[in-house]
């Protein structure tokens, strides 16, 4: 999978252009985990009269988001807002690159990134009707199709959008941890990296 990238927090909040600060990677495996969190408890002496014990709980909406990510990273052209034109970067560098991010703040705009993309295919668009081009790029979202209180959003008044272009918001969030590994006999740099979703402030 090499439709993976990184957002910087520079990269412009219209822009469409994939190229300019951000940092792609190559991917092998994503793996997705959506833990709910849902308050319950048993209920006392409930196995009394019908043989069966009784859990309860409340639904307040909430769940963590967590990406896993493998892959490697190799010599590439990256653009920042801040210089004029693309710079070779070698893999090494850009592992550098990305390690140093995590070790810096939110308010480093061009060291944090605080933005995932990643394209999958998808043949149906966010109102349920067949996309004329079968196996569109979009970016992954936990987003649902439909407009508010319609299709898959009845009785959701203010749905996030589901993304029917490519240049559609990613999911935005931290990286939690990054590790990489520089071999002697590889020009590639294998990488690691758990992402967080989350909405980060400032």
């Amino acid at each position: 999978m090499s439709y993976v990238y990184l957002k910087l927090n520079a990269f412009g909040k219209d822009s469409t252009d994939l190229t300019t600060d951000t940092i792609p990677l190559k991917v092998t495996s994503v793996s997705v985990a959506v833990n709910r969190q849902v308050l319950d408890f048993t209920v006392p002496l409930s196995s009394l009269a019908t043989g069966e014990s009784l859990t309860v709980g409340a639904d307040f909406g909430a769940a963590d988001k967590n990406i896993s990510l493998q892959g490697f990273i190799t010599d590439v052209e990256l653009t920042k807002s801040h210089t004029s034109g693309a710079l070779t970067f070698t893999a090494q560098e850009v592992a550098q690159m990305i390690a140093a991010s995590v070790d810096s703040s939110s308010l480093a705009k061009y060291q944090n990134f605080n933005e995932l993309v990643i394209l999958i295919p998808s043949n149906i668009d966010s109102n349920y009707v067949a996309r004329g081009t079968l196996g569109t790029l979009v970016p992954l979202t936990f987003s649902a199709r439909g407009e508010a209180n319609t299709k898959d959003n009845i009785r959701v008044p203010f749905p996030n959008s589901f993304p029917d272009i490519n240049t559609a918001d990613g999911i935005s969030g931290y990286i939690q941890s990054f590790s990489f590994t520089l071999e002697s006999e590889s020009t590639d740099v294998g990488f690691t990296m758990e992402f967080k979703q989350a909405n980060i402030f400032p």
